[in-house]
């Protein structure tokens, strides 16, 4: 696609020369490929341009001045509408050309795209959502329906408060039972260290017992020899 712009060469106006190197230069430094077309000294040219240029878009007398921008037989517009699209960073769009990659109007035609395809999509699943071929119950439309649903959750809520309430009932008497068992366990303890006490003092008693039986046996041992050895000595005398 070639983007045709058709000036005045000749042209004796200042502010229509300004315009024309404005739009050139622009598109060379965009390096956009395009042609001039010089309706000064070529009739045809001229012709042409005042032919193709939308009745709309032309001035009231009926005359389009130069510069007038075409992509091949399209129409993109005029000085005015240039220096709007490059103003907006647009001018890719206004040429009818995509946008190279990376560049700042290509960004922001991305997210142009994006916006347009959620807000579509939206738009599109509303309208699937809608049937008009199913009847909505007097109930709902009088919002009744919507009254049901809130009375519903406040009973899923009261439940699930009782629920709640009856875990922490739950958890309190497994705290209690916990206590108790750690209470029980404790007395348990205790007692096999009593029992366990009494046993070594029985140990104790009984060896000291022994103790007192041995050395009592000694001394009868002792007094025995002490008696036959005086009875010894008197058979002896």
């Amino acid at each position: 696609m070639v983007i045709k712009v058709f000036l005045a060469s000749s042209s004796g106006s200042t502010a229509i020369k300004k315009k024309q190197q404005d739009v050139v230069g622009f598109l060379e430094a965009l390096k956009v490929e395009y042609a001039q077309l010089d309706i000064a000294c070529n009739e045809e040219n001229r012709m042409w341009m005042r032919q193709n240029v939308p009745q709309e878009k032309k001035p009231a007398n009926g005359i389009p001045l130069p510069p007038q921008i075409f992509n091949e037989e399209s129409y993109c517009g005029d000085y005015d509408t240039f220096f709007d699209a490059k103003e907006d960073n647009s001018v890719y769009a206004f040429l009818g050309l995509p946008p190279p990659p990376g560049s700042k109007e290509a960004e922001l035609a991305d997210k142009a795209h994006i916006l347009e395809n959620g807000t579509h999509a939206e738009e599109t699943n509303g309208e699937e959502n809608l049937d008009d071929s199913i009847e909505v119950p007097v109930e709902e439309r009088n919002g009744d329906a919507h009254g049901e649903e809130e009375q519903a959750a406040e009973e899923e809520e009261e439940e699930e408060g009782e629920g709640g309430e009856e875990e922490e009932v739950a958890e309190g008497e497994t705290a209690e039972d916990d206590a108790l068992e750690g209470e029980t366990a404790g007395d348990a303890a205790e007692e096999a260290v009593e029992e366990t006490d009494e046993a070594h003092a029985d140990e104790e008693e009984q060896e000291e017992a022994d103790e007192d039986r041995e050395e009592e046996e000694l001394r009868q041992l002792e007094e025995e020899e002490d008696d036959e050895e005086e009875t010894q000595g008197e058979e002896a005398e």
